[in-house]
């Protein structure tokens, strides 16, 4: 090979080199504006609130709005405490919590560490096909099935309470809770499984004692996720729970949540720019707020969680 070929192949190499290091700082900075999108998008939606919601505390004091136990904007006599939508949000919220946490982490305990391969290939996808139904069916399955059945069991339970609700809410939300789960304790290193079985312990006090607590990063993700699910759910309780706010802690009584009140207004004719209007978004910061509490017990739990375990 002469010289002339040796140069030719060196620029050949250098021009390959040149093309494969700005194709993947191409890809680089594409994959840094798709993670970059969703924080701008998240900083837009909180300064949208609350410059919004200033507008709004500029003629309600805060705390009118924290501790007043009415909230009834669109009347004459109109008042403007939280306190009603929050309970309804946190009652409804909390049942399907409690149905949906336990079912949840057994399908996914199951799936993971006890279901043939045949087997979970079925169950997994017939599982995550509730989370495809659409949120006014399982609204209507709510109000025309649980409701009824309900009333069979508590003869005085109205037709819109936030029981049938939230159980509700708690199958729809199975689905989110035990796929993510079940993800996260089938990446658990199988070596733990194995120096488990070696010291004798069953399956279930593998999976329980062993498995859980080494995924509990990846299932209190989770349960996060489900709670942020139900705070945030709107036909459900809209259609089973009603729209009347009403500050109580009965979820056999009907009550309005904030996702609830903000599709009521926001299909109204009010004129934007009203105070009447701008409740929506001091009601929407005020979810904002509650998932971001969520969030963050929800790290340290699981990061205590670790250091326990």
């Amino acid at each position: 090979m002469n010289n002339q070929q040796v140069q030719l192949s060196k620029q050949s190499h250098l021009s390959r080199k040149v093309v494969r290091i700005w194709r993947e700082r191409t890809i680089e900075f594409l994959l840094f504006l798709a993670a970059l999108s969703s924080v701008v998008a998240t900083v837009a939606i909180i300064l949208i609130l609350v410059s919004e919601s200033l507008s709004f505390f500029k003629q309600v004091s805060v705390l009118e709005f924290l501790t007043d136990t009415q909230w009834t904007p669109l009347f004459g006599d109109a008042h403007y405490g939280i306190l009603p939508l929050v309970s309804g949000t946190l009652v409804t919220s909390t049942v399907a919590l409690f149905v949906a946490i336990p079912l949840g982490t057994i399908a996914a305990i199951y799936l993971s560490e006890f279901a043939p391969y045949r087997l979970r290939e079925i169950v997994k996808p017939g599982l995550e096909l509730l989370s495809g139904i659409p949120t006014v069916v399982y609204g209507y399955f709510a109000l025309l099935f649980v409701t009824p059945l309900l009333q069979k069991v508590f003869p005085s339970l109205p037709g819109f309470n936030m029981l049938s609700a939230g159980l509700v809410m708690g199958i729809m939300i199975v689905p989110f809770i035990s796929s993510i789960s079940e993800d996260a304790m089938r990446a658990v290193p199988v070596e733990l499984r194995e120096g488990s079985y070696a010291m004798g312990a069953t399956r279930i006090q593998t999976a329980w004692k062993v498995v859980y607590p080494a995924a509990i990063s990846g299932i209190s993700a989770a349960y996060i996720l489900g709670a942020s699910r139900a705070v945030g759910e709107t036909m459900i309780v809209a259609i089973a729970a009603g729209l009347q706010p009403n500050l109580t802690w009965n979820p056999t009584e009907q009550a309005a949540t904030i996702t609830a009140y903000i599709v009521q207004v926001s299909l109204g004719d009010l004129p934007h720019g009203s105070l009447e209007y701008q409740t929506i978004f001091a009601a929407g910061l005020t979810l904002v707020l509650m998932t971001l509490v969520l969030n963050i017990v929800g790290h340290f739990l699981a990061k205590r969680y670790r250091e326990i375990y």
